[in-house]
Formats: structure tokens, C-alpha cells, sequence
């Protein structure tokens, strides 16, 4: 730790106009919250498919020997695709006959094929005092012989917090996607539980800037491994009139 902040100090007096009044050490809680969800496969529905449901939906078919006749199609293949948009509910066989169902109603409108996939697992790291999920996974997360004391301005109501807001789970779960290039998307959370608080190391810095003449905070977050602009928000918000009245 020592290292990094004496790396971070050089950093910040590359400015000859600030000056560094004070430095300390605090911890910030963020929690580990363990998350299942159904993630679903979109892509555009493929002509055969097309042509399946197409055929369902304008007569009465009773097998797959009908369709592959019709279509000039050989029938493994019909049959593949058949019991494919049976398990995702496309179709559903009514009165003996193939019948497209409200959700096969959609999709051939929309020319979009969704097919539902087995329920994930993924942990999530959520930040009371961003009130936010933080975007890194458990990996980043380091073990630390000795630790500061806890940040000042812990919301403990926050900090104590097992629900969380899904739309903001669906989100980040949707981002990791997105950035491993999957085509999957997140469709539906089926069950978040809170696990540990892990105590996250972050290093604040009060300048002075002699030429604009005013006081403000830098915040390095550890876990993010980078300048954090929302404590740093904070803490200016918070404490810039103490400031002024102290340094300035």
C-alpha cells in the first residue's frame, strides 16, 4: 500500500499548482451478492424455421412426413427443428394437429428466434456508498494483513442491505455479457442472495490548487484499480466548506 500511495503522490504533484494537504486511509463496504438468472439466445429466425411456421399457421399438419413432403425438406431435419420449437413453446399440438402458440405467434412476426437457456450463476459486487454494482469481478477483490478504518460517511442502513434493485442486476449481468461477446441476453433473475462485506481499501487525498484557489478530494479505489470520481464527489460535497475554512 505504501508503494501505491507514494506512486499516486509523485502522480498528483506533476502539477506544480497543487498541493497536497492531507492524505489518509478508509474502507469502504461492498458486498458480494450471489445471483441466478435464465439468460435467453436471440438471433433472426432462420427460412426453414420460417417456412415451418408459416405452413402451421395456414393449415393442419399432423406429422413431420406431411411438412417434409410439403416443404421438399428432408425429415431429420424437419424433425430437428420440430421438437426444437416444441421445447421452447413455439408450437404445441392441438386436436392432433400442429398449432403455433402465442409466443410462435410473435416471433414469426418479428422474424426474431428466442431460445430460453439453463439458469446461470454469476457474483455480483454491490457498494453501498456508490449505490451501485461495482464493474469487477470477485477476483479483484485482495487480502490485506491489516485495514483501515471504515470510510466516514457509511450509510449502515445501506451497508446492511439484502435487497437489491434488479433492473441494476439485470444491467451489470447484461454488461458482463455483452464484453465476453456472448449473444446471450439476460432475461429474468430468479433468486439474489447477499453473501459476505468485504472491506475495500481506498486512499483520499485533499488538494489545493493555488492558481484556482480551492480545496477538493482525490479517492483511489483499490478494488477498481483507478481514480473514483463518485467519492470523490462525496467527499468534496460533504467537507469542502471545512476545507475552505481550514486551508484557504
Amino acid at each position: 500500500m505504501l508503494k501505491l500511495q507514494q506512486r499516486l503522490i509523485r502522480e498528483l504533484q506533476q502539477n506544480r499548482h497543487v498541493k497536497i494537504v492531507k492524505s489518509t486511509e478508509w474502507c469502504i463496504p461492498v458486498r458480494t451478492i450471489e445471483v441466478t438468472y435464465e439468460p435467453i439466445r436471440r438471433s433472426t429466425m432462420d427460412v426453414l424455421m420460417k417456412m415451418l411456421l408459416i405452413s402451421m399457421q395456414e393449415a393442419n399438419f399432423q406429422n413431420v412426413q406431411e411438412l417434409s413432403e410439403l416443404l421438399l425438406v428432408d425429415p431429420l431435419f424437419i424433425e430437428d427443428l420440430v421438437t426444437l420449437m416444441s421445447r421452447v413453446r413455439l408450437i404445441e399440438q392441438t386436436d392432433g394437429f400442429y398449432r403455433l402458440t402465442s409466443k410462435g405467434e410473435q416471433q414469426l412476426e418479428h422474424g426474431i428466434f428466442e431460445e430460453e437457456l439453463e439458469v446461470e450463476t454469476a457474483t455480483l459486487l454491490f457498494s453501498p456508498c456508490h449505490q451501485a454494482i461495482l464493474p469487477v469481478g470477485e477476483e479483484a477483490i485482495e487480502e490485506y494483513d491489516e485495514l483501515p478504518e471504515p470510510y466516514r460517511y457509511v450509510d449502515k442502513d445501506a451497508e446492511q442491505q439484502e435487497h437489491f434493485d434488479e433492473e441494476m442486476m439485470l444491467a451489470a449481468l447484461q454488461q458482463e455479457e455483452e464484453e465476453s461477446s456472448s449473444q446471450k441476453i439476460v432475461a429474468t433473475i430468479v433468486t439474489s442472495d447477499a453473501k459476505q462485506i468485504n472491506d475495500i481499501p481506498c486512499l483520499e487525498f485533499v488538494l489545493f490548487n493555488k492558481e484556482q484557489n480551492i480545496v477538493y478530494a482525490r479517492v483511489w479505489n483499490t478494488l477498481l484499480n483507478q481514480w473514483d470520481e463518485k467519492l470523490e464527489q462525496q467527499l468534496t460535497e460533504k467537507e469542502q466548506l471545512q476545507w475552505r475554512e481550514q486551508y484557504l
